[in-house]
């Protein structure tokens, strides 16, 4: 959206303090106002808001047309290679509420032998278990805990499948802001663990994310905390379109044909989806957009089963079950606008089996050395799935996205024991495999 409200805009750059240390001094922001994605309605920036009135999330404009005077793509070659780098896109308005532990640029890695195998176009993963508490999910938070930092909160609470409880509590402690996190009872240990000792409140519960979603939503007015459920604030959005804006600087302003996205709230989608549009408005890329395609697991899949009925909302799965815990998500609150994204793109939605994803999720990491998450796993099972049946064409250059990284969640492999008190039988080690 260009124009509207004007913008309060502010100027920035970066000063060395010393030798590897950038300060971040003021410099432009854009946000004019936010804006009820169902209804439109106009809501005023600088203020703290969770849904809109008619119960949808908010989502943040620019003056678009500033922006473009004010940057260009040159101006990022000498930036830090970190999320920061798109700070004109992003909300914050004063340096010194911003929350950083090092969002760096994460890498494209080229997958040549599954290509070969599969005998497709181009496949490249881009490798999100590099940023801070090992998943995307830091680039939500980072911009939610900043702009509640900004906004005057004093205490968070969110339900979690793991990873985004990790994230909140690390930005949460860095911001001194008291956080509460609630997990379904079977949430990873591993996470669980994560979010505890960086110093979360930590709950388990014994039923799904939604279920631990009505808790915070519930205990909003006696707890005094601000919810920071997935889509029920505008700013977690943001911090996700940073893959958008990234993606696209990386393969020189231009995008691939096809993303394949693990989909459970669905924030990253749609905040890509965000991104490709206001790049377009500024003229930093042309008109192509990827497809789309969301991918669940068929044991948790009411964006599927939505997309195949042709409705805008999905309902309410139940008795949802998956290994991959991040795309557990029985009902989200953005559903519509995954689903428009997915069908405006030429896109679809897809589930894969658990089988699938294991065996994507081995096949993966002994044949391209890439460690996925389950989540990341359920986009290579949905790609081979997908090749097979012909939704996804041979000359078409393919994005996985690799949403956490696999050190979080366990492994099953073989391997053998050698006992020291006995001469090595290396005949049986030949014979191992």
């Amino acid at each position: 959206m260009r124009g509207s409200p004007a913008a309060a805009v502010r100027s920035c750059k970066f000063r060395r303090q010393s030798p590897g240390v950038l300060v971040m001094e003021e410099f432009p922001t854009f946000v004019t106002h936010l804006e009820c994605s169902y209804t439109g309605k106009i809501y005023p920036a600088d203020q703290l808001h969770g849904l809109s009135e008619a119960g949808k999330p908010l989502l943040v404009r620019y003056d678009l047309d500033a922006l473009s005077k004010a940057v260009n793509k040159e101006d990022l070659i000498g930036r830090l290679p970190e999320l920061w780098r798109y700070r004109e896109f992003l909300p914050v308005r004063r340096s010194e509420n911003v929350m950083r532990l090092g969002e760096l640029m994460t890498p494209l890695l080229p997958a040549n032998k599954l290509q070969e195998e599969y005998g497709c176009g181009e496949i490249l993963i881009k490798d999100e278990g590099r940023l801070p508490t090992g998943s995307f999910k830091a680039r939500g938070l980072t911009m939610a805990v900043s702009m509640a930092k900004e906004l005057g909160v004093e205490c968070m609470a969110m339900p979690t499948n793991g990873n985004a409880g990790a994230a909140l509590a690390a930005y949460c402690s860095r911001a001194n802001i008291d956080t509460y996190v609630f997990c379904p009872e079977d949430t990873p240990r591993v996470n669980v663990e994560e979010i505890a000792f960086q110093g979360a409140k930590t709950f388990l519960a014994n039923g799904f994310i939604n279920d631990c979603g009505r808790i915070v939503g519930e205990g909003k007015e006696t707890m005094g905390w601000f919810d920071t459920s997935t889509l029920k604030e505008p700013y977690r959005i943001e911090g996700k379109k940073t893959m958008g804006l990234e993606l696209a600087e990386q393969l020189g302003w231009e995008v691939p044909d096809v993303i394949l996205y693990p989909t459970g709230g669905g924030t990253g989608l749609i905040g890509m989806w965000k991104a490709f549009d206001e790049l377009e408005a500024i003229g930093w890329i042309g008109s192509k957009r990827p497809r789309m395609v969301a991918v669940q697991a068929d044991g948790c899949a009411p964006i599927v089963k939505a997309f195949e009925e042709g409705t805008r909302h999905a309902e309410l799965w139940q008795d949802a079950h998956t290994i991959a815990a991040g795309i557990r998500v029985p009902a989200a609150v953005g559903d519509f606008l995954i689903l428009d994204a997915v069908r405006d793109s030429g896109g679809f939605a897809v589930a894969v089996s658990d089988k699938a994803i294991n065996d994507a999720h081995q096949h993966c990491a002994k044949t391209e050395g890439i460690l996925l998450c389950p989540e990341g796993a359920a986009t290579l099972a949905a790609l081979k799935q997908e090749l097979a049946n012909g939704r996804i064409k041979k000359d078409e250059k393919v994005l996985l996205f690799n949403c956490a990284t696999g050190l979080k969640y366990p492994m099953v492999s073989d391997h053998y024991t050698i006992d020291l008190n006995q001469p090595i039988d290396y005949d049986f080690i030949r014979a191992c495999d």
